[in-house]
């Protein structure tokens, strides 16, 4: 049999290192399929698109490597376009191919026809169709390299006719792939390493850019008898073995991250793009270095920006920095941790029959949970629980949509992780609201195989859409869900499903759930008037009067029960 386009296509995903591909098959897909399944790529069959897309974020999230996504035309491929969002936001480098309908027919505003270079320009890193046979090698190779090497979504466009079209025989284009080693100049270093000489009161405010670099960013607090903050994102690379970690800043942090960088004298911004203004110092001297020369000084004023890869900048600075003593501003920053651990370690276990929190939920499953595991959550109260109370230690990781923010991406995300580690336990932290959003793809999991564990977070109600309402003193709307029992759902797929409401049962309720060998679906009933509460110095005015004008309104519509719910369930 001759080779085709579609051939050469797949030759060049393998070349690549795709080992999955994420999607829907379809007319103007039929021949790239089969090509996939005379490869060395897996197809795994979604039963959204959207989900697919989250699946192959995750996978490329976590090994670096490339993933892949393929639809059909129209319909299809506009379905993954949310998924790409979240793929491109977190720099992880995936390959859309979205085929087309036949060229002969492009133009003409004909039944399926869709501009996808201009409906995916907003989420990719390069975007191009395959016009002629005689280039479509070379440019499936410029769709891997810019993903790999930009960091972020490639969409390839194939016409069904070009796929199917005879091979042209193409000159050996490959894909290079090696990364440079890139750190600020030695004038940079010398001027970054005289202000941090001379200076007392240092924060380390680092992010997900340390990636690699925990143990330079460790010594570099150690150097300079600095607090280290760290982003949400940069939780999994730097909060453990940390001595100097004082935990997050922004809302959904702690009290101590977020003293540590509002007080400081210098602060030292290392691989962090934290978009939130009012969690940065006014009147501190900034320093921030990072590997994308555009996340320089956008988010807050800086005294020095410099363009440099951490680990290696760190590296290239520890040895001009001198050692700092133990001073009063970093015994403070400790000090606050340490009475913040102590509060949390102090708290009254519920009683039997007690309702469920959330973030109880969430510290049972963090103890009882492989010390390697994988945590992928849904946005909004699931997110926030996960960030603030599952342990990391070095070996876990956690994915969530902090950049995107948006809903249904923590079981589709568990299920690429799961895929591309098959030997991990792989956990998803659900939304009641997200996980019915794309529940189809519940199915994917029985139908592939894939031993996820899902746990549904069942407060019958969009939960932070919920307290944002509560916040701004409105009596909350459109926010209530009217669910199934999850647990039942599940059976009926052909999951394991259970379900669970009170606080007594919950502790066997995990340990059957995480023991399962297959995938598991664990529905659990929480308190539907728990609240998000930000670090104690952050309680701004506006929220406090939000929520007393809302208890007035609610009382006045008779729902003072709702009221006195919310004041039990968290205080």
């Amino acid at each position: 049999m001759s080779k085709k386009v579609a051939d050469v296509l797949v030759e060049t995903l393998v070349s690549a290192g795709v080992k999955n591909c994420y999607g829907i098959v379809g007319d103007t897909m039929n021949q790239i399929a089969h090509s996939i399944d005379r490869s060395s790529i897996d197809w795994v069959h979604m039963r959204h698109e959207e989900a697919g897309a989250f699946a192959a974020a995750a996978e490329a999230q976590l090994t670096g490597g490339l993933a892949a996504c393929a639809g059909t035309c129209g319909p299809g491929s506009l379905h993954f376009i949310n998924g790409l969002y979240e793929a491109n936001r977190n720099r992880a480098p995936v390959l859309l191919i979205a085929t087309q309908i036949v060229s002969s027919d492009l133009g003409f505003d004909s039944i399926q026809e869709v501009d996808f270079k201009e409906v995916f320009k907003g989420c990719s890193v390069y975007c191009d169709m395959i016009l002629t046979p005689k280039h479509a090698r070379r440019k499936a190779v410029a769709a891997c390299q810019a993903a790999l090497t930009k960091q972020g979504v490639a969409v390839l466009i194939v016409p069904a006719d070009m796929a199917d079209s005879p091979a042209h025989d193409e000159p050996p284009y490959a894909i290079h792939v090696r990364r440079p080693t890139i750190q600020p100049s030695e004038a940079d270093l010398d001027e970054i390493a005289a202000i941090l000489n001379a200076s007392e009161a240092i924060t380390i405010y680092a992010g997900s850019g340390c990636e690699g670099a925990h143990d330079e960013v460790v010594a570099t607090a150690a150097k300079l008898k600095a607090p280290m903050a760290h982003t949400s994102r940069g939780k999994d690379f730097l909060e453990y073995d940390n001595p100097y970690n004082v935990g997050m800043t922004g809302i959904i942090g702690e009290a101590p991250g977020y003293r540590a960088v509002l007080d400081c004298d210098v602060l030292l911004l290392l691989g962090a793009d934290f978009a939130w203004g009012q969690f940065y110092p006014d009147k501190a001297t900034i320093i921030q270095i990072d590997i994308n020369p555009t996340h320089l000084g956008r988010r807050h004023p800086v005294t020095i920006g410099a363009v440099g890869n951490i680990q290696s900048t760190l590296k290239a600075l520890l040895p001009r920095l001198k050692q700092h003593r133990d001073n009063p501003f970093l015994k403070t920053c400790l000090h606050r941790v340490e009475k913040e651990r102590a509060s949390a370690q102090a708290e009254i276990a519920p009683k039997p029959d007690a309702a469920i929190s959330g973030v109880h939920l969430t510290k049972v499953i963090n103890k009882h949970a492989a010390t390697d595991a994988l945590f992928a959550s849904d946005d909004g109260t699931p997110t926030v629980w996960m960030i603030r109370h599952i342990d990391t230690g070095g070996k876990r990781r956690t994915f969530a949509s902090l950049l995107h923010g948006t809903m249904a991406g923590g079981m589709p995300s568990a299920l690429g992780l799961q895929k591309c580690q098959p030997n991990r336990q792989v956990i998803a932290l659900s939304g009641d609201g997200g996980l019915s959003m794309l529940l189809g793809d519940l199915l994917t999991t029985v139908q592939e195989n894939l031993p996820i564990k899902i746990a549904v977070y069942d407060n019958g109600k969009l939960g932070f859409v919920d307290i944002e309402q509560k916040a701004a003193g409105l009596v909350p709307v459109y926010t209530d869900l009217k669910n199934p029992d999850f647990g039942e759902v599940a059976k009926a797929m052909g999951l394991w499903g259970a379900s669970v409401s009170k606080a007594g049962d919950l502790d066997a309720a995990v340990q059957a759930w995480l023991a399962q060998k297959g995938p598991a679906l664990l529905h659990v009933k929480v308190k539907p008037m728990e609240l998000v509460m930000p670090p104690t110095p952050f309680v701004q005015p506006e929220a406090i009067i939000g929520m007393a004008v809302y208890s007035a309104k609610a009382m006045l519509q008779g729902k003072g029960h709702d009221v006195w719910e919310m004041v039990v369930d968290n205080i």
